[in-house]
């Protein structure tokens, strides 16, 4: 059982490493929260042509019938970044939340930036209802707390989840931009980065707590 969380778009060193540790080739490439953009996703195709085996989950006009099987056909699941509150309405409203769950403790990979690396957590720092920056509190819930990226690229992100946690909002991850956070079952297994000074964070109502990260 494992997720990567990673802040910002991976780049190839944080691409290749994310790659690196599903159990196969076949990843599913799911831009919900992009509003499936066509073009973004061709050029994914493009970008992992000979490093993995691409197929894409698009859910408009209308999900595929064959949703569980697809997905559980896969090694890795791949989601964007964009909009997390509107992703996970459309996913549960097909049901794609419970195959997810059944993925991921299948041994599936589950990956993605901001969008895609909050949605895992019970709650998240978003700006899914505007740039002023909220807390939801129903992500997936795979994993407990939750969490903030992009918190060194966007200059608000520090300052809003310290306000949110002081007034009892649950913490635990930040991430800046250029770091993930890997994690096995539902534990810390290591912080990597492809940009010098870019880490992640416990986050508590005491304050953050810089964790290791390896440079990739």
């Amino acid at each position: 059982m494992h997720i990567l969380a990673m802040s910002g778009v991976p780049d190839e060193g944080m691409l290749d490493y994310a790659l690196g540790l599903a159990r196969g080739p076949r990843l599913l490439y799911v831009p919900t929260a992009a509003m499936e953009d066509a073009p973004s996703t061709v050029s994914w195709y493009e970008r992992v042509r000979g490093r993995a085996e691409m197929t894409h989950l698009h859910f408009f006009p209308y999900p595929p019938g064959d949703i569980r099987e697809l997905t559980l056909s896969h090694d890795v699941i791949l989601v964007t970044g964009g909009n997390t509150a509107n992703a996970l309405w459309v996913w549960r409203a097909h049901g794609f939340d419970k195959v997810l769950r059944e993925a991921w403790e299948d041994g599936v990979l589950l990956t993605g930036w901001s969008a895609g690396a909050i949605c895992w957590f019970e709650a998240a720092v978003t700006d899914s209802f505007g740039p002023q920056l909220e807390g939801m509190r129903d992500g997936l819930g795979f994993l407990a707390g939750s969490a903030c990226p992009h918190y060194d690229g966007e200059e608000l992100r520090r300052l809003r989840y310290a306000e949110l946690v002081a007034d009892g909002f649950p913490g635990r991850l930040a991430i800046d931009d250029d770091a993930a956070v890997r994690f096995e079952g539902t534990e810390v297994a290591e912080v990597v980065t492809s940009r010098d000074g870019a880490r992640a964070y416990r986050v508590t109502a005491d304050g953050e707590t810089p964790l290791h990260a390896r440079r990739l």
